[in-house]
Protein backbone atom coordinates (compact mmCIF):
# COMPACT_ATOMS: atom_id res chain seq x y z
CA UNK A 1 0.00 0.00 0.00
CA UNK A 2 0.99 3.57 -0.65
CA UNK A 3 -0.24 6.86 0.85
CA UNK A 4 -2.67 7.24 -2.05
CA UNK A 5 -4.48 4.00 -1.12
CA UNK A 6 -6.62 5.77 1.47
CA UNK A 7 -9.57 3.36 1.23
CA UNK A 8 -7.37 0.26 1.67
CA UNK A 9 -5.52 1.92 4.55
CA UNK A 10 -8.83 2.85 6.20
CA UNK A 11 -10.06 -0.74 5.98
CA UNK A 12 -6.85 -2.00 7.58
CA UNK A 13 -7.05 0.60 10.36
CA UNK A 14 -10.72 -0.20 11.06
CA UNK A 15 -9.82 -3.88 11.40
CA UNK A 16 -6.73 -3.25 13.54
CA UNK A 17 -8.32 -0.63 15.82
CA UNK A 18 -12.06 -1.45 16.04
CA UNK A 19 -12.38 0.31 19.41
CA UNK A 20 -10.93 3.62 18.16
CA UNK A 21 -13.17 6.47 17.01
CA UNK A 22 -11.33 7.80 13.94
CA UNK A 23 -12.66 11.32 14.62
CA UNK A 24 -10.55 11.46 17.80
CA UNK A 25 -7.24 10.38 16.24
CA UNK A 26 -4.44 12.92 15.99
CA UNK A 27 -2.62 13.07 12.66
CA UNK A 28 0.70 12.25 14.33
CA UNK A 29 -0.77 9.00 15.69
CA UNK A 30 -2.54 8.25 12.42
CA UNK A 31 0.66 8.61 10.44
CA UNK A 32 2.53 6.30 12.81
CA UNK A 33 -0.21 3.65 12.70
CA UNK A 34 -0.26 3.72 8.90
CA UNK A 35 3.52 3.32 8.75
CA UNK A 36 3.22 0.25 11.01
CA UNK A 37 0.55 -1.50 8.90
CA UNK A 38 1.53 -4.79 7.30
CA UNK A 39 1.84 -4.28 3.58
CA UNK A 40 2.44 -0.54 3.78
CA UNK A 41 5.57 0.54 1.95
CA UNK A 42 5.82 4.19 1.10
CA UNK A 43 8.12 7.03 2.06
CA UNK A 44 6.95 8.93 5.18
CA UNK A 45 8.10 12.12 3.45
CA UNK A 46 5.33 11.67 0.86
CA UNK A 47 2.67 12.09 3.53
CA UNK A 48 0.93 15.38 4.19
CA UNK A 49 -2.12 16.77 5.93
CA UNK A 50 -4.39 16.26 2.91
CA UNK A 51 -3.43 12.59 2.68
CA UNK A 52 -4.01 12.02 6.40
CA UNK A 53 -7.35 13.82 6.10
CA UNK A 54 -8.40 11.53 3.25
CA UNK A 55 -7.40 8.45 5.25
CA UNK A 56 -9.27 9.71 8.32
CA UNK A 57 -12.43 10.41 6.29
CA UNK A 58 -12.28 6.99 4.67
CA UNK A 59 -11.81 5.41 8.10
CA UNK A 60 -14.86 7.27 9.41
CA UNK A 61 -16.85 5.86 6.49
CA UNK A 62 -15.62 2.36 7.31
CA UNK A 63 -16.49 2.76 10.99
CA UNK A 64 -20.13 3.63 10.24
Amino acid sequence: MKWTDSRDIAIELAEKFPEIDPKTVRFTDLMQWVLELDGFSDDPKHCGEKILEAIQLAWMDEAE
